[in-house]
């Protein structure tokens, strides 16, 4: 079987003093057609990364709307995930030397998952390229297609794909019932077949990563990784990976240290297991930052979780998103709802959070993100102001419930458009009166 990932249960009340009734109201309205429905989601990874966070909120959310929600893992060792991360940037846009033997190990590994794939599911959604293959080889081995409806979620920016990675990856998405984008223009004009709908991600501000926090408790924290908490700070949390610059923000960082000699920077990242080239840019990271003892360089090694990184958002001076590529950019979802000052670039879903000069500033390049951090650090009452416009439209527009809501309305979509050639687990009789 697929490994199993347990999660916390959660409580859709503990959410109606956040975003009202009418939110709250609106999702127990759309779940009760479904209650009781298997639903299953697949990805690589428990931990790093965006995905790993949205599932550890939206999962326990549907158990708790009434839905049997489980998330297992696929099984794989490191020679699929460097495959995999060449998939993932060849979609982004990278070059990349697509060779005969990363497509027969990804092959390989899917096959091996599909064969490990034993239960049946009214649902079931398949994260990013890693695993996409398991439906059409679970079909390929039962000579008959799994039962249930089947959703292959992207969560990467695809505008620039590889046209050689994404026709070798194509057959094997457009067997999926349908298909979650977080942006319209990252669906391809060649995929047919699957139902496309868009679905920005969210941010879970209940969870231990954006729940409020006393201010002592942050300045320990703070104090603890040694930050300064006398001066100020630039910030950026992410992967270390091309695609989120992290050496372009340390230059950014020197150009304002210039300026401002008390300055310190904190850049943050957890190690996936499933991004393998991460310990690479790690070093790099370290190298580029040399001996400068304020450039703190932080990741799960020291024991950083959501705790700790809640703690430094709230207390940064700037948060900075350098990337050059972006999915969609939970950590500046985060940073608004801190009510944090944010600077950064107009990459994939970041200006659908940042609306420049009235949510944040979007940058255009290096010299643009310095030029605005001076502007904030210059003045506070701007960044305060930028703060508490961020943090409402965070509020409206991108919080859990509002994600969780958006899956319902999928999971509804798809029941009605042909329910009699569904093969489903449960059919809830509401639903087909």
């Amino acid at each position: 079987m697929l490994i199993p990932v347990p999660t916390t249960p959660k409580s859709l009340e503990d959410y109606r003093p956040i975003v009202g009734d009418a939110v709250i109201d609106e999702i127990v309205a759309l779940a009760a057609p479904l209650q009781g429905m298997r639903v299953l989601h697949v990805n690589s990874t428990a931990f790093g990364g965006g995905v790993a966070e949205l599932l550890r909120s939206l999962v326990p959310l549907m158990a708790a709307a009434g839905l049997q929600a489980d998330w297992r893992l696929i099984r794989a060792a490191d020679e699929f995930f460097v495959a995999s991360k060449a998939i993932h940037n060849a979609l982004q846009g990278m070059s990349i030397d697509w060779t005969s033997a990363m497509r027969g190990v990804w092959l390989g590994y899917n096959q091996m998952n599909a064969q490990l794939f034993d239960e049946e599911y009214d649902f079931v959604i398949v994260h990013d390229p890693q695993p996409a293959g398991i439906l059409a080889m679970r079909q390929s081995l039962d000579g008959r297609r799994p039962r249930g409806l089947w959703i292959w979620r992207c969560h990467i920016d695809m505008t620039h794909a590889q046209p050689e990675v994404w026709d070798f990856l194509r057959p094997y998405v457009e067997q999926f019932d349908a298909c979650i984008f977080t942006l319209k223009d990252y669906v391809k004009d060649d995929l047919t077949g699957p139902i496309v709908t868009i679905i920005p991600p969210a941010i879970d501000p209940v969870s231990p990563k954006n729940a409020d926090l006393p201010a002592e408790t942050v300045a320990t924290i703070l104090e603890r990784y040694g930050i300064d908490t006398s001066r100020p700070f630039l910030l950026q949390v992410s992967r270390f990976d091309p695609w989120k610059d992290p050496l372009g923000v340390i230059d950014v960082y020197r150009a304002i240290k210039q300026e401002v000699p008390e300055m310190q920077l904190a850049l943050l990242a957890s190690m996936a297991h499933d991004d393998p080239e991460g310990w690479t840019w790690y070093e790099r990271v370290v190298r580029h930052a040399g001996e400068d003892f304020d450039i703190h360089i932080l990741s799960n090694l020291q024991g950083l979780g959501n705790l700790e990184v809640n703690a430094f958002q709230r207390r940064a001076s700037v948060v900075v998103q350098k990337s050059i590529r972006e999915g969609f950019g939970l950590t500046v979802t985060e940073a608004l709802w801190k009510e944090r000052p944010v600077v950064a670039t107009k990459v994939g879903g970041i200006p659908l959070q940042v609306i420049s000069e009235t949510t944040g500033y979007l940058a255009d390049g290096t010299d643009d993100c310095i030029r605005w951090i001076r502007q904030l650090l210059a003045h506070p009452q701007i960044g305060r102001r930028l703060g508490q416009e961020g943090r409402e439209h965070v509020r409206r527009n991108f919080l859990i419930t509002r994600y969780l809501r958006d899956y319902l309305q999928l999971f509804q979509v798809l029941l009605k458009a042909d329910p009699k050639s569904r093969d489903l687990i449960t059919r809830p009789a509401p639903m087909f009166e």
